[in-house]
Parts: C-alpha cells; sequence; structure tokens
C-alpha cells in the first residue's frame, strides 16, 4: 500500500512539472506584458512586442498575426492621443 501511494505522488509532481513546463511561455509572456503597462508610454509598446515574442513559442501563426496587428492599432491610438494632447499643451 505505501508503495502505491508513493507511485502516485511521484506521478502527481510530474504531471504538475509538465504542466509547468509547458505553461512557461505564456508566463513569461503575461508577466513582462503586464509589467510593460506599468511602465507606459514607448516601454509599453516595447514589452508588448517582447511580450508577443515569448507568446510566439506557444500560440498559431495566426494567434500571433492577430495579437501583433491589436497591438500595432493600440499603439497608433496612443500616438494619436498623445499627438492631440500636445495640441492642447499637455503632456503625454
Amino acid at each position: 500500500m505505501r508503495r502505491r501511494n508513493r507511485l502516485v505522488s511521484v506521478s502527481q509532481v510530474v504531471v504538475v512539472l509538465g504542466g509547468c513546463l509547458m505553461l512557461q511561455g505564456c508566463l513569461v509572456g503575461a508577466v513582462v506584458g503586464g509589467t510593460a503597462a506599468v511602465v507606459g508610454g514607448t516601454a509599453k509598446a516595447t514589452g508588448a512586442v517582447v511580450g508577443a515574442g515569448f507568446d510566439a513559442v506557444t500560440t498559431s501563426d495566426e494567434e500571433t498575426k492577430l495579437r501583433r496587428e491589436r497591438e500595432q492599432r493600440d499603439y497608433e491610438r496612443e500616438q494619436r492621443r498623445c499627438e492631440e494632447r500636445q495640441r492642447q499643451g499637455k503632456r503625454c
């Protein structure tokens, strides 16, 4: 009985570690993206691109393409907002 419990315990550890390794790219991308959001501005856009690079390892080409297009639109929208604020004499 004791041997069976040990085998189940070892199997559970192997499954958990395997799951962690598969999710590693997603987690790194999320951390980079989250950190970039805190920094803001240009660093945000740069972090998003870096995060997309990490996620490219774990996502399909179509998902990667859609993510990059969305990030590009977000970046361009932020640039337009910044230009508008500058015309009003405000800081970005």
